[in-house]
């Protein structure tokens, strides 16, 4: 018998708490955690199949550097010493913003990113890039504009609404809400309730609906443009919610007072009738809204973010019970960068702009490629593989040869690590502490410090040590008296006092905290990223910590080392806050403290919205007849953090789903290998029939084409994707990739 350990899934933003059963330091058994207040015992089989992700034959045990075409194990020493002295030559010769780190971004480890953006800033860079503004740019930035600070997201308020609209998102796969699957089942099984699927495939979510609109790929923003000029037309406003909530209404509404709604729905492929009927429902009944991938990365897609931020006001739903809200936070994600402040950078050579502190990283192949004297030369990757994340893998491997340094900290060697100049081996989620900071619960505000259950084989560190070793080697941490690491060792309130004194003499502390933390207070916890955890609940702002005292920590001095006690003692999470449930506004911070409506930036592109426009811009080349989505949530994809395919031994993990008439006129049959064009290039699949497809349209999975002990398995949908057919804020165009599908 083992030893049963409480901890959290690695593998999705939803973290569910799990039970992990450790014997001889390895994973045997995994249940889902029950006493978690999150998850409440839900896990999918992702997280069930946890030991694939921690036991594989590509994890990394030592620093290793190329020399020629091959890896040589080297020290520690000499890794961090080289790796320093060629970081510190570039930025001599090159200036600050040649160097860019990519990180901050994972699905269950968000520690390393106080170290990684820490040394990024300290060495005079902004460029971050991660999988933010990958998927989320347009949304976020949306958001900043409406909310007041692009790290303020709504959700719907699930456990009270009584219709949920949903826009490109498959929730019984791909989940994004806490126990997505048991929230939709009771959805759809309460005769009181309305569940209300748009999406042109029949999916897992769209059988559960009461009502399915299969949309035409490509038309989300007729629909929603559709579906405000309805509401306006037939009056269903909420009148009293745009004056005293909204501002800048007034100047939009023109936009939708005269559009031609039929003729946009029937280039949406709808039923006029069924969608008025839709609209009426959501602007009468208490409802919510929850939108995904589908909208985020297809066509229009800021604009889509933000015709649903006017659908949402225009009805009285945002901000109130039933509807969607904004969830308190223990840390946001992300900062918020104005492109308007002169003092966020843009890139040299697309001139692209951050999203809650992040760049696209669509536009990082072509910021290396370029001949700018200040273009990309050094990029450290944290925790990421771009060669299978990220759109256009044939720029990213042309990209990553021409850099003067690349170094990849993983914990596998993965395709981005394997071009990598250095790869420096990190430890798992399971094997350090780390936590995740995603907003998913209201009105509580949950979070769950994953404790080590595991020991490390070989020399790898937490991903935090591994940027405060190059930044020590770098000379970027101040000098620190022995007393404060004497005080370390003592007691933390101890600690405490002789870090204020210490902050107050060494002018140079307040930036470089997180290592200073971590070389000091780290080494009595045995971990910088606890050490960091440590620091933030002693700062907190004032915010948290009155959500802390709604939770019932007690107010005084004491609060953040309280707070940081109590994670300690609950390795299954615990709510650390809650946000106030009599003011729904509290987390609006615009300047004049409503929900503000005009966007000036996007009103040619809304304004362009109509039939005979959007008819001619959806014609396909004919070389390219069909339409590929390019990625999709599976129960047998989890990104690219399973890298061993026997965790889907026996599915049919990778697949082309295409339409019974496609496929017929094509003379395809289930089961053949064919391959897939676009653009950017090919790849060869196992080719699925589905009868929920549809016509014309053709789906591939993401997080496949890994390679493992060698052996390529699955396509990688990232090969058929252009870095360059993307949004203006570097979002790809993943939902809406011309394409042709022929046999083998």
């Amino acid at each position: 018998m083992g030893q049963w350990h409480k901890t959290g899934c690695v593998l999705c933003a939803q973290n569910c708490g799990l039970e992990i059963e450790v014997e001889n330091n390895r994973i045997v058994k995994v249940r889902g955690d029950k006493t978690n207040v999150k998850s409440e015992g839900y896990v999918c089989r992702k997280g069930m199949n946890i030991a694939y992700h921690q036991h594989n034959a590509d994890r990394l045990k030592y620093p290793l550097k190329k020399v020629g075409n091959k890896f040589e194990r080297i020290s520690w020493g000499q890794a961090i010493d080289e790796i320093a002295a060629k970081l510190k030559n570039i930025l001599d010769q090159y200036g600050p913003r040649s160097f860019a780190y990519m990180g901050g971004g994972g699905q269950g480890c968000h520690f390393e990113a106080a170290f990684g953006v820490r040394l990024m800033r300290l060495l005079g860079s902004q460029y971050q890039y991660s999988a933010l503004a990958q998927e989320f740019a347009g949304a976020f930035w949306v958001c900043g504009r409406t909310y007041g600070k692009q790290y303020l997201h709504d959700q719907p308020d699930i456990d009270h609404t009584d219709l949920l609209l949903v826009l490109g998102w498959n929730g019984m796969q791909s989940h994004q809400i806490p126990q997505a699957p048991r929230q939709l089942l009771r959805l759809s099984k309460d005769k009181n309730k309305v569940l209300i699927v748009v999406d042109p495939r029949l999916s897992e979510t769209a059988k559960l609906a009461d009502i399915h609109l299969p949309i035409r790929p490509g038309t989300d923003a007729l629909l929603l443009k559709s579906m405000i000029s309805i509401l306006l037309k037939e009056g269903w406003e909420n009148k009293e919610y745009l004056a005293n909530r909204t501002s800048g209404f007034d100047q939009v509404r023109s936009y939708f007072e005269h559009f031609d709604a039929r003729s946009a729905i029937q280039t949406c492929g709808l039923d006029f009738d069924q969608v008025r009927e839709v609209t009426r429902l959501y602007a009468t009944r208490k409802s919510s809204l929850r939108y995904d991938l589908g909208i985020f990365m297809g066509r229009h897609s800021g604009l889509n973010s933000y015709l649903i931020v006017l659908l949402q006001s225009i009805c009285g739903r945002l901000c109130v019970p039933g509807g969607n809200i904004i969830p308190g936070h223990m840390m946001p994600i992300g900062s918020h960068t104005d492109e308007r402040d002169p003092k966020v950078w843009r890139t040299v050579a697309t001139h692209s702009f951050p999203v809650c502190g992040v760049f696209p990283p669509n536009v990082m192949p072509e910021e290396i490629l370029s001949d700018h004297p200040e273009r990309l030369r050094a990029v450290l990757v944290s925790g990421s593989n771009p060669l299978r994340s990220y759109a256009d893998t044939t720029a990213y491997e042309k990209a990553f040869q021409r850099l003067d340094l690349l170094v990849t900290a993983e914990i596998a060697m993965t395709e981005t690590a394997a071009l990598s100049h250095y790869v420096l081996p990190s430890r798992t989620g399971y094997e350090s502490w780390d936590g995740t900071f995603f907003p998913l619960t209201y009105p509580g505000i949950f979070f769950q410090m994953r404790r080590p259950i595991l020991d490390p084989e070989g020399e790898p560190l937490e991903l935090g040590e591994i940027h405060l070793r190059i930044a020590d080697q770098l000379g970027l941490i101040p000098p620190i008296p022995e007393t404060l690491y004497e005080a370390a060792f003592a007691d933390r309130a101890t600690f405490g006092k002789a870090l204020i004194e210490y902050a107050v003499t060494e002018p140079k502390a307040l930036k470089a905290m997180p290592f200073v933390l971590g070389k000091t207070l780290g080494k009595a916890l045995g971990s910088v990223h606890l050490a960091a955890l440590w620091g933030m609940l002693q700062v907190a702002p004032k915010s948290f910590y009155k959500s802390a005292i709604r939770a019932g920590f007690h107010p005084g001095p004491t609060l953040g080392e309280d707070l940081f006690q109590a994670i300690l003692d609950h390795p299954e999470g615990i709510w650390v806050g809650k946000v106030d449930p009599e003011d729904y506004f509290a987390e609006i911070k615009t300047a004049d403290g409503r929900i503000n409506l005009h966007i000036p930036e996007l009103l040619d592109e809304l304004e362009g919205i109509e039939a005979q426009r959007e008819e001619a811009a959806l014609i396909l080349p004919p070389e390219f007849p069909l339409i590929l989505m390019a990625g999709r949530h599976i129960s047998t994809n989890a990104n690219t953090n399973m890298r061993d395919p026997a965790w889907n031994k026996g599915k049919r993990a990778c697949t082309l789903a295409m339409h019974p008439e496609d496929a017929a006129a094509l003379n395809l049959q289930d089961g053949q290998q064919v391959k897939v064009t676009t653009e950017a290039g090919s790849e060869e699949v196992e080719l699925e029939i589905a009868g929920t497809a549809h016509k014309g349209h053709v789906v591939l999975p993401h997080g496949f084409g890994l390679v493992y002990n060698g052996v390529k398995y699955g396509a990688n949908v990232n090969r058929l994707t252009k870095n360059t057919h993307r949004d203006q804020f570097g979002t790809p165009m993943h939902r809406f990739v011309p394409c042709r599908v022929e046999a083998k």
